[in-house]
């Protein structure tokens, strides 16, 4: 009787998010929102604002006006969005990669594994900060100004899955925040938490990880356990 042909499991690609999952950014974010904010008078304790980020900054401003009580013309909002983005910008200098980050991306290259980044951050910003991850000048990235909505919707995911060609059922999605799970889950991909953003393991267990790590180096590690074969 004729052996049946092996059926051959395709690779999974993988989608990450940027600000905390590859880059040591979230609170650089956080600081900018609070300076952003006071120029404002408006003063809001940093933890509050650290929930936030992840989000698209149409919905950060009205979590932030909800929870402040007061609210922002559409003037002031797009005056607030431009002064974060300043503040940002003069932050970039302090940004790093977080552990792991580069010899992730680069062994994901070396056995043809596709990935991309999708950030709810503007394009010259997330342009600017994945400089430092010194990958060279084509990554594929997909920003907020690629999309309808942000995080946590799953719109983010689901284009940066279309332009690598790949279906998103065959996707993993890593990321630091609870919005970026929660858009993995209703993008129908496989979620993935970091710890270095800020959130607890049980917090993006409970938001939909498969799988949590503490950063890029400890996902590398354990790269076998989302079906990569590679010698790390």
């Amino acid at each position: 009787m004729p052996k049946k042909p092996a059926v051959r499991q395709s690779k999974p690609a993988f989608l990450f998010d940027l600000d905390g999952t590859l880059i040591d950014s979230v609170y650089e974010h956080v600081l900018a929102w609070r300076e952003a904010l006071r120029e404002f008078g408006i003063d809001l304790s940093t933890w509050r604002i650290h929930r936030r980020v992840g989000m698209s900054g149409g919905l950060i401003l009205n979590a932030l006006q909800r929870e402040t009580g007061r609210k922002l013309s559409d003037k002031e909002a797009e005056r607030l969005r431009r002064l974060h983005g300043e503040a940002f910008l003069r932050r970039l200098g302090d940004l790093r990669p977080l552990p792991g980050a580069r010899d992730l991306l680069s062994m994901l290259t070396r056995v043809s594994v596709p990935w991309a980044i999708a950030t709810s951050g503007k394009e010259e910003h997330a342009r600017q900060a994945i400089k430092i991850l010194d990958l060279g000048e084509r990554i594929p990235l997909i920003t907020r100004s690629d999309v309808v909505h942000g995080k946590p919707f799953p719109d983010l995911f689901l284009a940066a899955a279309a332009r690598l060609k790949m279906n998103i059922n065959n996707c993993i999605v890593v990321g630091d925040s609870i919005w970026d799970l929660v858009a993995s889950r209703r993008a129908h991909a496989l979620g993935v938490g970091l710890l270095s953003g800020g959130y607890g393991e049980e917090e993006l267990a409970h938001a939909g990880a498969y799988r949590v790590y503490a950063d890029p180096a400890e996902l590398l590690r354990h790269i076998d356990e989302l079906g990569v074969e590679a010698d790390v």
